[in-house]
């Protein structure tokens, strides 16, 4: 009840993983799926990124952690606005304060911009590691946007994105 989501929400969608997660990624908001269940991506590009992390980087999805900026669905899919980030984010930093991830990928332009506080487009944030909470942060683009302009390029570039992700994951077992 913190914001005005709070009246048109089924459902508070606050994260699922594993809580002793390496690999965090991080979205905008809930979609209708998630609304609906209650978890993050869990619609289409839910199964994207399910995808991604499986099949891409030869991960369980269920050994990362999964949240979003704000945890209500907003109307029409609509950006979140200032207070309802404002809202949520004490959730989001104790959710990474708890897990510690080594890695958060942030998924999409809104997600990345958030954490980052940055107006620069995810084409320049993408690709390379931010520090971000005693962590590192890579931007990469959202699934949905992988699915909506599905091309060969897209998908490289997704792709080397989280290449980078595995490679600092792996280094840091070795």
């Amino acid at each position: 009840m913190r914001c005005k989501l709070c009246r048109g929400r089924k459902s508070i969608v606050f994260g699922s993983g594993n809580a002793r997660a390496r690999l965090m990624f991080i979205g905008e908001g809930p979609g209708a799926d998630e609304d609906e269940q209650g978890l993050p991506f869990v619609g289409r590009a839910g199964q994207k990124l399910t995808e991604m992390i499986e099949k891409g980087m030869g991960i369980p999805r269920s050994d990362c952690y999964i949240a979003n900026i704000i945890k209500c669905r907003p109307p029409d899919n609509r950006d979140p606005e200032p207070d309802e980030i404002a809202a949520c984010e004490g959730f989001l930093y104790k959710q990474i304060d708890i897990i510690r991830p080594k890695v958060i990928v942030a998924l999409g332009r809104f997600a990345a911009q958030t954490l980052l506080r940055t107006k620069m487009p995810i084409s320049a944030l993408r690709g390379r590691f931010w520090k971000y909470r005693d962590t590192l942060l890579m931007p990469t683009f959202h699934p949905a946007f992988v699915l909506r302009q599905y091309t060969p390029e897209n998908r490289r570039i997704v792709w080397e994105d989280l290449k980078k992700v595995k490679q600092v994951l792996e280094a840091d077992q070795q």
